[in-house]
């Protein structure tokens, strides 16, 4: 974490000069939650429209044991017996703070972004590049303007790549994160239907998903998917290299012979063999993104290989559960938009080796005001696919149903709205050697539906 003077803290953070007394106290990391461990701290009062940290500033350094903390100009009443570093924005402030620290321990940073695979490619990422280099990556969900800072500014000074994952809800957002991080390497997974709500449309979530390349440091390498032609058609304005990955043999670097094994998946580039203990060919594509970094990093072939076999992949994406009744579970409910449902259904089509295949989906969120065209064309999306059975839960899930039904007999679709009734009728025709997939937005927590069938 960053460990600096408090006269270090207020150059970096370009806030106004402190009282001398308070020049050589020293800073080890920061926080902006009094409920986390504060001792030897700055805190971060940000403003919120329905918060204002400022109000904990004295309880953060006289009780908790923070050093010091940031203070917004325009709030009354600093505190005269607490050492202050005063800013005009405090939010801004941990955004500058953060920049100066990355350029100071001069990491390689890599950037990634994308309407889906973000965190898979961020764990595939970080496998492989720990083969060879001290990795630090984004911490469960901290990839906004918050976020990334806080992330930034916990790493150790002898980290040698950074691997930050970068959300956005609207425009301007990536680009921000962007200029804060300065990536050597930006990726961008796919684009997908996230955010349709607030961008309008696929065209401008991928206008917004390329603004990663504004903060691109010179030289620095833009990586996308060339199989989403959004993206290849959009980089009219983008100055620096572009490298491609996918599965169309047009791309810099393609993926060929696609098999799922067991629990995992193998795959070719040109000849050599790569192999990742995750299924689906969307998630070869993200190992592809892996593949190109670590190229470009100097991580030789065997490492590449070594790092994605061994990857961990974060919980609900595509995790494979047996069951104790002996069906299998590919658990993949962290999230869920067109895209990644699609890929769903793909994957377990493609499954040998199993009896009855199953889907049990729910409602995918924030699609705007198509929101039950899409999740209708999810439900057709299951002819010649090979599923047996689709069950759904949800509001929006009844329209995946409606789908569904002009595929498969009626009687194999079923709708609910109540998870307990739909794991008990599930486990009324489930049998061993089944195969299920559980998917949905995060808010249905379709997680409980699997420990229901566990």
């Amino acid at each position: 974490m960053i460990r600096r003077t408090l006269k270090e803290i207020q150059e970096m953070a370009k806030g106004e000069s402190i009282l001398p007394t308070y020049n050589d106290l020293m800073v080890e990391g920061v926080s902006r939650d009094t409920r986390e461990d504060m001792k030897g701290k700055l805190y971060i009062p940000i403003v919120g429209e329905n918060f204002n940290g400022h109000q904990f500033v004295r309880q953060a350094v006289l009780e908790k044991g923070a050093v010091a903390s940031l203070w917004q100009k325009d709030q009354p009443e600093p505190p005269s017996d607490v050492a202050l570093v005063f800013v005009d924005d405090t939010l801004e402030a941990l955004q500058d703070l953060a920049s100066s620290y990355r350029m100071e321990i001069g990491m390689k940073v890599i950037g990634i972004t994308g309407s889906n695979g973000k965190t898979t490619t961020k764990d595939m990422m970080t496998s492989l590049l720990e083969t060879t280099f001290k990795v630090h990556k984004t911490a469960g969900n901290y990839n906004n303007h918050i976020g990334l800072p806080l992330t930034i500014l916990s790493m150790t000074e002898d980290t040698e790549v950074a691997v930050l994952e970068m959300g956005m809800s609207g425009r301007g957002e990536i680009e921000l994160l962007s200029h804060i991080a300065k990536p050597d390497a930006a990726i961008i997974t796919n684009i997908g239907e996230s955010h349709l709500q607030e961008l309008g449309s696929r065209q401008g979530i991928a206008e917004a998903k390329l603004e990663i390349a504004a903060g691109l440091k010179t030289g620095g390498k833009l990586i996308i998917n060339g199989d989403e032609p959004l993206l290849l058609n959009n980089l009219k304005d983008i100055a620096c290299e572009v490298i491609t990955f996918g599965l169309n043999t047009d791309n810099d670097y393609v993926a060929k012979e696609v098999n799922l094994k067991g629990t995992g998946t193998q795959f070719l580039i040109e000849e050599t063999v790569y192999t990742i203990p995750v299924l689906g060919a969307h998630n070869v594509t993200n190992a592809l993104a892996s593949i190109v970094v670590g190229e470009l990093l100097g991580v030789n072939e065997e490492n590449r290989k070594k790092g994605l076999e061994k990857v961990s992949i974060t919980a609900m994406r595509n995790e494979v559960v047996e069951a104790a009744g002996g069906w299998t579970i590919i658990n993949d409910a962290y999230n869920a938009s067109p895209t990644s449902m699609r890929a769903a259904i793909d994957l377990l089509s493609g499954l040998t080796g199993y009896g009855k295949k199953i889907a049990v989906l729910g409602d995918m969120l924030e699609l705007g005001d198509q929101e039950r065209v899409f999740h209708h064309d999810v439900g057709k999306y299951i002819q010649n696919k090979g599923i047996d059975y689709v069950f759904t839960y949800g509001k929006l899930g009844k329209d995946i149903a409606k789908g569904a039904k002009e595929i498969l007999d009626s009687s194999n679709v079923k709708s609910y709205m109540d998870k307990e009734e739909l794991v008990k009728d599930l486990l009324g025709i489930i049998k061993k050697d089944d195969v299920l997939i559980v998917k949905g937005s995060r808010g249905m927590k379709l997680e409980q539906v699997v420990q229901g069938l566990s």
